[in-house]
Parts: structure tokens; C-alpha cells; sequence
């Protein structure tokens, strides 16, 4: 089993990368989509509401945004609590999907949680900060936000040195899908 790690910094690309690479080759595991599911989650609001002392457990994620921006300590707090529930969601991934050739793990804090020994080949999703912030900003996200969470993730360049192929995602999906699909078909 070939195990693939898309990895990027926030609005890179990942999601889209990770589809592309994806698609008919084998199963993907999306840690945004894993944290999207557990907000859904009673438990899980339950927890966020005694840890973070919130007001009301209506709108958890409005809350903990506001709570973020007055003391960006809580991001780590909030952290604590997702990622090892990610990580247990991502080992039963890999083990339901065993006898698969090649999966993909769609990770944006992937190097930050020093999970690089964890895949075979790591791929990094590139784009100069205006453009990702002007694709976070299209998302209704929120500018300070997004320079508080890009300025706690590992810059570029540090990331890139735990990588194997580095793709820029500046330009339109189809230049996007050419780049990784020369990347892919050699471990197809």
C-alpha cells in the first residue's frame, strides 16, 4: 500500500488537489472533513462547551472563533482536543482500507504534527499568501482568522523540506490537474 499525504498552507488548494489525485485511484481521508463530522457531533459540542466556558452550546463554532480571537492560546487548547480523535479516525481509515494500492490523506497540519513517517510520499500544495487569502475570504472566512491560523502553521519553506513534489496552485484547475496527474502516474 502506497500512502499519499497532501499537505499545504490554508486555502492552498488541498481539497481540490486531494480529489484530483483521488479520483478512481483509491479512498481519501480528509482531516476537514473528519472536524466538519465531529462539530456535528452532541459529545463532541459538549466537550467545547466545558472546556472553552461558552455561553450556550447554539453556534459552537461562531463562539470558539470569538474566544480564538481574544487569546489565540485557545487554538492549541482546541487542538488538543480535535487531533487525537482525527488521528484515531485516520489509523481505522487506513486499516478499513488495508487491501487498497494507494490511499490518500488530505492533511493540512500534516508536517506541523509531525506525522511525515506516516506516508510514502507527501505532497505540498503551494500559493502566494494574497491569493489564498483572497480564495479564504470567497469561503466567508474572516481576515484576522486567517492571519492568526497562517501565522501559527510552519512557513513555507520549512514545510517544504518534508515534502517530495511541490506543486504551486496560482493559476486554473486545469494547470492544477496536469501538474499532479504527472506526479501520480508514477506510483499508479
Amino acid at each position: 500500500m502506497i500512502k499519499v499525504g497532501i499537505t499545504g498552507s490554508l486555502a492552498s488548494g488541498k481539497t481540490t488537489a486531494s480529489k484530483i489525485l483521488s479520483y478512481r485511484r483509491g479512498p481519501l481521508f480528509s482531516a476537514d472533513k473528519v472536524v466538519r463530522e465531529l462539530y456535528q457531533k452532541r459529545d463532541f459540542k459538549n466537550t467545547l462547551y466545558k472546556k472553552f466556558n461558552l455561553k450556550s452550546k447554539n453556534k459552537i463554532k461562531i463562539n470558539l472563533k470569538k474566544k480564538i480571537l481574544m487569546d489565540s492560546k485557545n487554538i492549541r487548547k482546541l487542538e488538543k482536543i480535535i487531533h487525537p480523535l482525527v488521528r484515531n479516525r485516520m489509523k481505522s481509515f487506513t486499516y478499513k482500507n488495508k487491501e487498497r494500492k494507494i490511499l490518500f490523506f488530505e492533511i493540512p497540519l500534516l508536517i506541523e504534527s509531525k506525522l511525515m513517517k506516516n506516508f510514502d510520499v507527501i505532497i505540498f500544495i503551494k500559493a502566494r499568501k494574497k491569493i489564498r487569502l483572497k480564495r479564504f475570504l470567497s469561503k466567508n472566512g474572516n481576515k484576522k482568522i486567517f492571519n492568526l491560523l497562517d501565522n501559527k502553521q510552519l512557513s513555507e519553506r520549512k514545510k517544504i523540506k518534508y515534502c517530495d513534489y511541490v506543486v504551486v496552485n496560482e493559476n486554473n484547475i486545469k494547470i492544477l490537474k496536469r501538474k499532479l496527474l504527472t506526479i501520480i502516474k508514477n506510483y499508479e
